[in-house]
């Protein structure tokens, strides 16, 4: 039987529990320590406190401890919502040409169909139409197109249903 201490015995780095708050190389784990000695520190005097100054001298603990625990928890909040600001995708500047994808993307549109299903006062626009058609035929059904794209739902139903005959096509 191996020893435990050896490096085999332990899990791979990615399985073992991650604990960050807690983690003494961090600012956020120094700070929580602290926030817990500080505690451990207030619990103790608090027991060598006369019981008649208990209840003032507790308070002052306890406003003395919860003023950091704010200040903390402010601090990783703050920091976390920093992370998930900059880790936000953004929108993708349109390419030199102006088209988002490529002619083989847009094989099997139903132009015909779509002229004579769109009214000619509603007009979304023809890159519209094909981003639907795009969208349509990676998957998404005709209620997301719908509503995603604002295309009438008769449209997106089409496309939708003529890309999906046009995968089973490809497939068999």
């Amino acid at each position: 039987m191996r020893p435990l201490i050896s490096s085999r015995a332990t899990p791979p780095r990615g399985n073992r529990p991650h604990i960050r708050y807690l983690h003494p190389r961090t600012r956020e784990g120094a700070a929580v320590l602290c926030a817990l000695a500080l505690l451990l520190v207030e619990v103790i005097v608090l027991g060598l406190v006369p019981s008649h100054a208990r209840p003032l001298i507790g308070t002052l603990l306890l406003g003395a401890w919860v003023i950091p625990f704010v200040l903390v928890a402010a601090v990783l909040r703050g920091r976390r919502s920093a992370a998930r600001r900059a880790g936000r995708p953004t929108w993708p500047v349109p390419p030199p040409g102006g088209q988002w994808y490529g002619e083989d993307a847009l094989e099997g549109y139903p132009s015909e169909e779509v002229a004579r299903l769109l009214p000619a006062s509603a007009d979304p626009g023809q890159n519209r139409l094909q981003t639907a058609w795009v969208l349509a035929s990676h998957g998404h059904d005709a209620a997301w197109i719908a509503h995603h794209l604002d295309l009438p739902a008769d449209l997106a139903h089409l496309l939708a249903d003529t890309a999906a005959h046009r995968a089973t096509a490809h497939r068999a």
